[in-house]
């Protein structure tokens, strides 16, 4: 500790934490803000119309976890479709690196849904509290009348646009239609209630308030974004040759005389930014790719007389060797692009594959747990098993069971067994042997295959088609 023999020594104290300065973005307009506008409203219409669109008379996407089925337009798939999850996972994963890799990050400028989202709730912010000189000295202002209609109108308007995306987010899972009369009835269940508010406050949250911290310091992809960046990704450039040295000045002005740059400093690049930076320090992790500062150099270029591009979209190498678009291009096909594009081709076909020759139906065959094996009427060996058939069309089918394995195998079905559509049904199904098979077979485990064979005029329509799952039989001692 310092001593006063160490001379004047002041303790000082470094807080650990600083508080963030709030961020109030000045609204922009142009090529990519009508773009990424565009794809505002191309998703909030798929995201919210799509629940309520109907395919075969029920709703076409729904994620039924009751009834463990999960309806994509016309496909059904079970749990044990869990793969094609997984297949549909890693292409997600793989198309965001190769992407990466060409655009940079396009899709957190563009398409994230907290970018969208963030997108919508300034806006309501804005028409409700003005731009951002007003929005800024409204909140400096003390509380009024006007203030408290303005911060209430704006919060009104969040709280119900996140209840509605909760409500369209639960709307996924439960049936929309059911869900909707049961709010109007008062009657929603304890987990719809407790995930459409969840999901409700998650959007008001992040979209309202977090913003910019969610893309900073909360989700990884800022974070590893750099290992898929290379020197020919696409990314938001400040054109240093060009603009520095930066200063002040009136259009008139003579650049070579004032030894001045196209950049005028007025700092509107950093006011329209969402996460707050300066993109003339460089390419940061923070950046978003949203191109707002684009825009908005682009119009104070139109109006100096300047040539656009200042801050644009480009490589390093394009920048610094002053590359042509054509010349760009031709480096998109770089190793790490070809291998990223080669696996998610391979996938892709892999799955496609899968799915074209995916099974109209699935079988689990459970042995009766009750009772392994045991001795009927005239001697005869009786193992009993349970057979799950699981229809993954939307039509009514018949199925025939048959088993083989051991000589003159019998089953006690007598008829053709019937399941609705997009059900599963379990069968009960007896096997036995005469005395004579099984004394030859031996005692102890035997080979036992079913054959589940789609039968009917459903089946002559769309092509007959077997099954063949395996099990045991057990001849007692």
């Amino acid at each position: 500790m310092p001593t006063e023999a160490d001379g004047d020594v002041r303790a000082q104290v470094v807080s650990l934490y600083q508080k963030q300065k709030k961020i109030y973005p000045r609204a922009v307009s142009g090529w990519f803000s009508t773009w990424r506008w565009a794809l505002v409203w191309a998703t909030q219409l798929l995201f919210y119309g799509l629940p309520w669109l109907e395919w075969n008379a029920r709703q076409a996407v729904l994620f039924d976890l009751g009834t463990r089925r999960f309806y994509i337009f016309g496909l059904v798939l079970y749990p044990q479709d869990f793969i094609y999850l997984t297949g549909l996972l890693i292409v997600s994963a793989y198309a965001l690196f190769l992407f990466t890799a060409v655009a940079g990050r396009l899709w957190c400028g563009y398409a994230c849904p907290q970018t969208v989202y963030t997108e919508i709730f300034m806006w309501i912010e804005r028409h409700l509290e003005g731009d951002r000189n007003r929005r800024m000295k409204l909140d400096a202002s003390p509380w009024s009348l006007e203030k408290l209609a303005r911060k209430g109108g704006k919060q009104v308007a969040w709280v119900a646009l996140g209840l509605w995306t909760g409500f369209t987010f639960v709307g996924y899972f439960t049936p929309i239609k059911q869900l909707a009369a049961s709010v109007l009835s008062f009657g929603l269940g304890p987990w719809e209630t407790f995930w459409t508010l969840f999901y409700g406050l998650a959007t008001y949250g992040n979209a309202g308030y977090m913003r910019e911290q969610v893309c900073k310091y909360m989700c990884p992809y800022a974070r590893f974004q750099s290992a898929m960046f290379d020197r020919d990704t696409l990314i938001i450039s400040y054109d240093t040759e060009r603009g520095e040295p930066r200063g002040t000045r009136g259009r008139k002005t003579d650049l070579k005389a004032a030894n001045l740059g196209h950049c005028i400093d007025c700092g509107l690049c950093v006011e329209v930014c969402p996460t707050g930076i300066d993109i003339r320090k460089g390419l940061q992790y923070e950046c978003i790719g949203c191109a707002a500062c684009v825009d908005v150099c682009d119009g104070v270029m139109d109006k100096m007389n300047y040539p656009r591009g200042l801050v644009r979209y480009d490589t390093l190498n394009g920048m610094q060797k002053h590359l042509s678009r054509g010349q760009e291009l031709t480096r998109v096909f770089r190793p790490r692009v070809v291998v990223y594009t080669t696996i998610l081709g391979l996938i892709l076909v892999a799955l496609g594959i899968s799915m074209a020759m995916r099974s109209p139906f699935k079988v689990d065959v459970v042995r009766d747990r009750g009772t392994l094996a045991r001795v009927v009427e005239d001697g005869w060996i009786e193992n009993v098993y349970r057979l799950q058939i699981m229809n993954t069309t939307e039509s009514v089918q018949r199925y025939r069971i048959a088993a083989t394995g051991l000589p003159s195998l019998a089953t006690d079905l007598k008829a053709d067994v019937v399941v609705e559509p997009a059900q599963a049904r379990w069968v009960p199904v007896a096997v036995r042997v005469p005395p004579e098979a099984a004394a030859q077979a031996g005692p102890g485990s035997h080979r036992l295959e079913f054959v589940i064979e789609r039968v009917g005029a459903a089946a002559e329509a769309q092509s007959s088609y077997k099954l063949v799952e395996k099990s045991t039989f057990m001849v007692p001692r």
